[in-house]
């Protein structure tokens, strides 16, 4: 059996009569779009998605900013009046 990652879940049937009432009843979570009761495919609301990214995006800065830190030791100090 597959895992089902999501609280709400939906046949493609359901999608194609009414895709806006599911994002709506969704309250902004994931939904399950299942075919023959297994997961094809997962359904989120665009303001999910975008602070999705967002999160993604700030790891990514995060795991650069570490990586960055372990430079400190070669960086060479100047004193912006010399610039």
């Amino acid at each position: 059996m597959e895992s089902v990652l999501a609280s709400c879940s939906a046949s493609i049937s359901e999608l194609k009569k009414n895709p806006s009432a599911l994002i709506a009843e969704s309250d902004g979570e994931p939904i399950a779009i299942l075919n023959h009761n297994k997961p094809t495919a997962y359904l989120i609301p665009a303001e999910t998605y975008e602070a999705l990214l967002e999160q993604v995006e700030d790891y990514q800065l995060g795991v650069i900013v570490k990586e960055r830190q372990n430079e400190k030791f070669s960086a060479v100090e100047v004193n912006l009046d010399e610039l």
